[in-house]
């Protein structure tokens, strides 16, 4: 649920020209009052989490997005697509309590609620590029 939480306050700022590189907390612009009450408290926390990372490190993010998605520029990536893929590359490389393949599969899972039938294959296969690529690096350090 905290992945779903952050991805539908990227997506409502991304959509919206609201989504910039070190922006503040937010307070998730996509539910009403009573739904924010409603929350647990864990959700919210992950979610905060996922969202102040990806703020502080945008920039990076869309690097390697841009990096890996190679016949598609990151403004072409569909809004949902671009920020599924922002969520999960901030926890690929900042998160490492989460493990990769987690990060992919829940990737792929948002992907194929939230967006078109087959993107779930372009966010998995830059995801798992990506995830190679860390991988490497992290055993030649």
């Amino acid at each position: 649920m905290g992945r779903e939480l952050a991805l539908s306050t990227l997506y409502a700022l991304d959509f919206n020209g609201e989504l910039v590189p070190g922006m503040g907390p937010v307070d998730f612009p996509t539910l009403s009052d009573e739904e924010r009450e409603q929350l647990d408290p864990e959700t919210v926390l992950f979610a905060r989490f996922l969202l102040a990372g990806t703020f502080d490190h945008l920039e990076e993010i869309d690097g390697w997005i841009s990096r890996f998605s190679i016949n598609r520029p990151l403004d072409k990536i569909d809004c949902i697509d671009r920020n599924i893929l922002r969520i999960s590359v901030f926890s690929l490389l900042y998160v490492r309590e989460i493990h990769s393949n987690v990060v992919i599969t829940e990737a792929v899972r948002l992907s194929q609620e939230y967006s078109r039938e087959v993107n779930y294959k372009f966010i998995n296969g830059i995801l798992d590029s990506m995830r190679k690529e860390i991988d490497d690096n992290a055993q030649n350090a």
